[in-house]
């Protein structure tokens, strides 16, 4: 396992590393684009290549694009999507090794359960250590890991996914018009201005699709 776990450790390295992710994501686009038309990854290819030219004639209607800034928005675009999907990919594989290792634990498939359960708990008490630090003399451990690490009624001691989602989406809009606020106020760059057409675009689009679905 140590062994194993070591080898993953540097490839995960090298894989961080954001060149190397540009590279391996513009080899996924140039193959995709090699792939015969007719074949799964040609149609892949296909709907991509609709996908960025939909993205750019909305980016269109929200500011002047001519062939320059066309380019660009399609290389970018393009590079975008293709990671966001390998994103996507790579979180529900991590999620299916995690419930396969799970598995395999909890029914001590290939007499596995004892390595598992040890570098998991090497694991959990490297992450307690930073906290029971600061706990005060006074305090029993006990309580003091019923408190803030593991309650006694086995809830999670911080909020439920959704609202920790809804929090950060509001964040980063706030955060968003900031920012695009002050650069509309001390810029040549209408940022406010190019954030309500998006809107506006968007609202347009989802009505235009939404009530045919209705009808």
């Amino acid at each position: 396992m140590a062994l194993i776990k070591l080898l993953l450790a540097s490839i995960r390295r090298v894989a961080n590393f954001p060149l190397v992710q540009l590279a391996i994501t513009v080899v996924v686009i140039l193959w995709l684009q090699a792939a015969d038309s007719s074949s799964v990854f040609g149609e892949l290819f296909t709907a991509l290549d609709w996908l960025v030219d939909f993205t750019v004639r909305r980016c269109a209607a929200i500011f002047e694009v001519r062939s320059f800034t066309k380019s660009w928005l399609t290389t970018g675009f393009m590079i975008a999507y293709v990671y966001l999907a390998g994103l996507v990919i790579l979180f529900f594989a991590k999620v299916v090794i995690r419930a396969a290792v799970e598995l395999v634990a909890r029914t001590n498939a290939f007499g596995l359960t004892n390595a598992i359960a040890r570098e998991r708990g090497i694991a959990a008490y490297q992450a307690w250590l930073p906290l029971e630090r600061i706990r005060p003399a006074h305090i029993p451990q006990e309580k003091w890991e019923e408190r803030f690490a593991w309650p006694a009624n086995n809830k999670p001691p911080y909020p439920p996914f959704t609202q920790r989602a809804v929090r950060g989406v509001v964040t980063f809009l706030a955060v968003l018009l900031i920012f695009a606020g002050l650069l509309q106020a001390f810029t040549p760059v209408p940022a406010l201005t190019w954030l309500y057409k998006t809107a506006e675009v968007l609202v347009m689009s989802v009505s235009h699709y939404w009530v045919p679905i209705r009808n």
